[in-house]
């Protein structure tokens, strides 16, 4: 192992988190091995076209200390026709990489999962706590609950200490999906029909992300070779109060009508759009109450978060 900086492998390092967790985590003196599906001309990279039962991560693997992983098979757009794909990456692809990591003598491996294990809403609920009995929803959910399931087996064998994240809508510059497409409506000045709706849900900045897994890099501060986190910002508000904060970071009105949740229900449902009825009309309220007491605090508000994440779409 280095006796000097400490070496951390990332998976997905191009990816939207990657691309913030990196800096992160130079920025607190780990020396970064980013793992790439194309070179980018830059030190520390290694390139791993595909991540499956097969991938050699021998030299990826050489002296390494810890490994992040965030790389997985999160949409496609047959999806009812990838299972096997959602197989291949996102669980005997993780655990190919957990047992490599274990026999590379690998002392932390932190798995970034999901909160699609618990299901799309907890409404009518508790909000969801990681003693919780999963009930995944779709391929993506699905697979990340089978391999967690594996890593909890292996870290039972193993000197390797795993910590598995599972966050809700992760928001920041570059987020994709529902963000994005939030984003665009409020930048255009779309009305929306989201003025009825009286949820409650969890979102997650990049940066807070990130502050995390610093944590658990820094201080794994358990007895336990496995532990599950759920992680998000301080605040879990309503869908149309999501909206407004975000077109006040844009310097926008938001443009909010009322539609009866179970109208709107019904036309997101015609237009064969279920996941994003579940992620806009219902709720999502996550216990995070594990996660301060290992002593980590959000490091940045709802509000400056969706600051940072606008402004730097607009530089």
């Amino acid at each position: 192992m280095s006796e000097s900086r400490r070496v951390v492998l990332v998976t997905g390092a191009s990816g939207f988190v990657g691309r913030h967790v990196v800096p992160a985590l130079a920025g607190e003196g780990w020396s970064v091995r980013r793992a790439i599906r194309r070179s980018e001309g830059l030190d520390e990279e290694v390139v791993i076209e595909t991540i499956g039962a097969g991938t050699d991560w021998t030299s990826a693997l050489d002296g390494v200390d810890a490994v992040v992983h965030l790389a997985a098979r999160v949409h496609h757009k047959h999806e009812e026709h990838a299972v096997q794909l959602y197989r291949d990456v996102n669980i005997a692809g993780t655990l190919h990489l957990a047992r490599s990591a274990e026999m590379a003598g690998v002392s932390q491996f932190i798995f970034v999962s999901t909160v699609l294990v618990h299901g799309r809403t907890n409404e009518g609920r508790a909000p969801f706590s990681e003693d919780d009995i999963l009930t995944p929803r779709g391929l993506y959910g699905m697979s990340k609950a089978a391999a967690e399931a594996g890593l909890r087996a292996l870290a039972s064998e193993s000197d390797m200490k795993v910590s598995v994240i599972r966050p809700p809508l992760v928001y920041g510059a570059g987020a994709k999906g529902n963000f994005a497409l939030l984003t665009r409506a409020v930048n255009l000045g779309l009305p929306l029909p989201f003025a009825a709706i009286r949820n409650q849900r969890a979102f997650l900045a990049v940066q807070n992300l990130s502050s995390f897994i610093l944590r658990r890099l820094a201080d794994p501060d358990s007895e336990s070779n496995f532990e599950i986190f759920l992680v998000a910002d301080k605040e879990q508000v309503s869908t149309p109060e999501f909206i407004e904060r975000l077109a006040r970071a844009s310097g926008k009105s938001p443009r909010l009508f009322g539609m009866s949740p179970e109208l709107l229900g019904l036309l997101l449902g015609m237009v064969g759009r279920q996941d994003t009825q579940d992620s806009l009309i219902g709720s999502l309220e996550l216990n995070v109450s594990k996660a301060i007491a290992t002593g980590w605090r959000p490091e940045v508000s709802l509000d400056e978060g969706l600051r940072l994440a606008l402004a730097a779409q607009d530089a």
